[in-house]
């Protein structure tokens, strides 16, 4: 049973990853439908909140305490950090350099994350353990995987046969002429600068999400909360750039399911899953799945939009998945050394019998008691 219970928040993370790798294919669709990525970022968490809102209350609202100001305060930083922040700096970023170099830089989280979490104390460095040992190795491989899968071409080694799909390919010509619109000519260093305060306000979003987890610990409610916090911030920056209605139509059925699968799915759905993987496990287990992402993105890229699997993509994956298991084997033998010292703090220690012997004489018999004196009278 505790071998379970510990493997539920791998298989959260990997079924996250998933699904967050299905939200890069959506936003490439939406963008070769001409969707503004603001307006999209601004929808997701609009729909998300709508749909947390209602189950937030039905759910937790029998056992929900009170929220706080101090509550609503860490919720609006968690959307900030988390959601507005984080992915309007990244699609602005990518923008101004690539599609590919932007995905290089998110692989910078896990990295970000464990450096914050030893600050904050989420983490221990314990680097002349075995444990630390592996949990800095194995971050530096995922990190490492993630560069070589987006910086590596090498030999097509695609395993199967060519499916001939391209969900984006009718729409091509307008990807172009939007790329076009955005020369990396001068604007790389802002857009590497973009990319890296997207990485490190995502990375601070878990640090603080462990914080509110701790301080209101109702999932439903706090990722409702976040989620609404980030759709007023998302809206109020979309409408700041563009206030043309007609990016605001979801006309075409690529934009409705872009934002139906990114709001309910990611962001509604997963953002609960996440925000308890956090809470049971740390800010640095659920960054080191991150990097996992590219290999989804790679495999559903070459299945769905006619894209080709190369050496390094293979290198890559084999680098992360060694990296993640690094890192799972270092908190399962951290946690495992931690376990005493947490059953002595928390009192649960094994319930012990202290077994005491009295000596007493033995009952006098009859006879005893016949030649016994009586009382003086």
């Amino acid at each position: 049973m505790g071998v379970m219970d510990g493997m539920k928040p791998v298989a959260a993370m990997v079924v996250v990853q998933f699904v967050f790798a299905g939200v890069n294919i959506f936003y490439k669709l939406a963008v070769s439908d001409g969707m503004d990525m603001r307006v999209l970022v601004a929808y997701r968490f609009l729909f998300a909140s709508a749909v947390l809102s209602p189950i937030a209350y039905f759910v937790e609202r029998k056992k929900r305490t009170k929220v706080t100001w101090r509550v609503l305060l860490l919720s609006f930083v968690c959307g900030l950090c988390g959601g507005s922040l984080a992915q309007n700096l990244y699609i602005s970023g990518m923008k101004l350099t690539s599609a590919t170099f932007a995905s290089a830089m998110t692989n910078l989280i896990p990295a970000i994350t464990f450096v914050l979490a030893v600050l904050f104390r989420y983490e221990r460095l314990a680097i002349r353990t075995l444990a630390g040992q592996a949990k800095v190795t194995g971050t530096m491989l995922g990190v490492g995987g993630a560069m070589l899968l987006t910086f590596y071409k090498g030999a097509q080694v695609t395993p199967w046969p060519p499916t001939h799909i391209n969900l984006a390919a009718r729409h091509q010509h307008e990807e172009h002429a939007s790329s076009s619109l955005h020369p990396d000519s001068g604007n790389r260093a802002m857009g590497c600068l973009l990319c890296t305060g997207s990485c490190f306000f995502y990375a601070l979003w878990l640090i603080l999400q462990a914080r509110l987890s701790r301080e209101y610990p109702f999932h439903y409610s706090t990722t409702a909360l976040m989620c609404a916090m980030s759709a007023l911030q998302s809206a109020a920056f979309a409408l700041c750039f563009d206030r043309d209605l007609i990016q605001w139509r979801l006309s075409s059925g690529v934009r409705l399911l872009a934002v139906l699968y990114t709001g309910v799915v990611a962001s509604g759905v997963m953002l609960v899953v996440l925000s308890w993987c956090v809470k049971r496990r740390g800010p640095l287990f659920a960054s080191v799945f991150n990097p996992m992402m590219l290999v989804v993105v790679a495999v559903l890229s070459s299945l769905l939009l006619g894209e080709e699997l190369h050496l390094g993509s293979v290198l890559g994956a084999v680098l992360i998945v060694t990296g993640l298991y690094s890192v799972l084997w270092g908190k399962g033998r951290e946690a495992a050394e931690n376990e005493p010292a947490k059953a002595h703090a928390s009192g649960t220690e094994l319930p012990h019998i202290d077994i005491v012997v009295h000596r007493h004489d033995p009952p006098p018999t009859p006879q005893q008691q016949s030649t016994e004196p009586g009382p003086a009278r």
